[in-house]
């Protein structure tokens, strides 16, 4: 064999190895006969929100990771999923962009969007695009009336959280005289305005009712108007970014009330931001304590060896995409126009509930969980409403 011959072979066989390198995942997969299946994810990973979009992410990661292990079947091919994850920035314009961009992307159906303001724009494309769509965290009621058959999500909505955190507030801590600030979010609006029905229901009047946004830092102005007002409670509708620096600011200004929010401020980043005016605070979260999940102590071992503690949201987009998976397996399809019908009849026992869901796409039975920060960490209260 002559010396050029020989170095034309290895050249050859070093291009068939690059060449193979350079494949991406799914070429790859499908080159060895798997079904690959395009999972898309959407929260902001990026700006004040990214704590719990990253924890989103984590959670929808590690349950995809965790499927392929598995080595699912599916319409006789062994399936490979691919997670394929966007950056929606909080931001309700951006995220039609996003939703757009996993169409396009081939996705087989969708975990997310993580806040309700970007999830309910984000709803029609899937719908056009008959894409399924399954929130773990939008708890805005206009999202699933919209009609969209494609439309579900695996938590209470804020029609079942805020009429519990109303009641609780009037009744179990007693308030007589409330005062509420929302952010004008799809999640915070609406949240706060359930609250309100249900705490005047429950025999509380309503002193005050501010504004702000959900990129606000300075609430000095909001807090001093109503404080003039005298209230025992302030409720805040919207995320932990702009809650923790108002408990801050509430205790600068001596302004001594119950600090109530819903699940946007029950977060480990809530008490770091308030420092020690988050003690004492009240906040909900759908569903039961992570300890009393079925599974939910051995979740939150294996999630926090493989990423870091849970912000929020991880477990519910954990089942979402389990949820969502099983539904193919019964359809013994990939294809939503397939699994889709199975979804809305499955009944799935996830880490955060036994998941069932109604003709709109709400969780059935969604239980709430009060949580009050107690020595600087949330302490759970009591577990309301849903099938515990």
């Amino acid at each position: 064999m002559s010396r050029h011959f020989t170095r034309s072979l290895l050249f050859a066989a070093m291009f068939l190895a690059l060449a193979g390198c350079g494949k991406s995942a799914s070429d790859q997969a499908a080159a060895s006969g798997e079904l690959v299946v395009r999972i898309g994810a959407a929260a902001p990973l990026t700006g004040s929100q990214a704590h719990i979009g990253k924890d989103n992410e984590s959670g929808t990661r590690m349950a995809i990771d965790e499927a392929n292990a598995k080595g699912i079947t599916i319409g006789g091919k062994k399936v490979r999923f691919e997670l394929v994850s966007e950056d929606d920035q909080s931001d309700p314009k951006t995220a039609t962009i996003v939703a757009q961009k996993l169409v396009d992307a081939g996705v087989k159906g969708v975990i997310g969007h993580l806040n309700s303001g970007t999830t309910i724009p984000a709803a029609k494309i899937y719908s056009d695009n008959s894409i399924v769509q399954i929130s773990p965290s939008a708890t805005a009621v206009n999202y699933t009336q919209q009609g969209f058959r494609t439309a579900f999500r695996v938590m209470a909505n804020d029609a079942q959280q805020g009429k519990i955190l109303g009641e609780y507030a009037a009744k179990n801590l007693g308030a007589k005289r409330i005062a509420v600030i929302d952010d004008r979010t799809a999640y915070g609006q609406g949240l706060a305005d359930e609250f309100i029905k249900a705490a005047q229901a429950s025999g509380a009047e309503i002193v005050a009712h501010e504004y702000t946004t959900d990129k606000a830092a300075d609430f000095t102005a909001i807090l001093t108007a109503v404080k003039g007002k005298q209230p025992d409670l302030l409720f805040y509708g919207g995320m932990d970014p702009q809650a923790g620096p108002m408990a801050k600011q509430l205790k600068a200004l001596d302004l001594k009330v119950k600090f109530m929010m819903g699940d946007g401020g029950y977060t480990p980043q809530f008490i770091k931001l308030a420092g020690d005016a988050a003690e004492g605070s009240y906040a909900s979260l759908p569903g039961v304590p992570l300890d009393k999940m079925p599974g939910g102590k051995e979740f939150e071992t294996r999630f926090v060896a493989k990423f870091q503690p849970i912000q929020l949201y991880a477990p519910y987009c954990y089942d979402a995409v389990n949820v969502m998976i099983a539904a193919m397996q019964k359809a013994n399809s990939v294809e939503p126009a397939k699994y889709l019908p199975e979804l809305g009849k499955l009944e799935y026992q996830g880490i955060t509930a036994k998941i069932k869901f109604d003709q709109k796409g709400d969780l059935q039975g969604g239980a709430v969980t009060i949580y009050q920060v107690q020595q600087g960490k949330w302490a759970a209260l009591s577990t309301l409403g849903g099938a515990q």
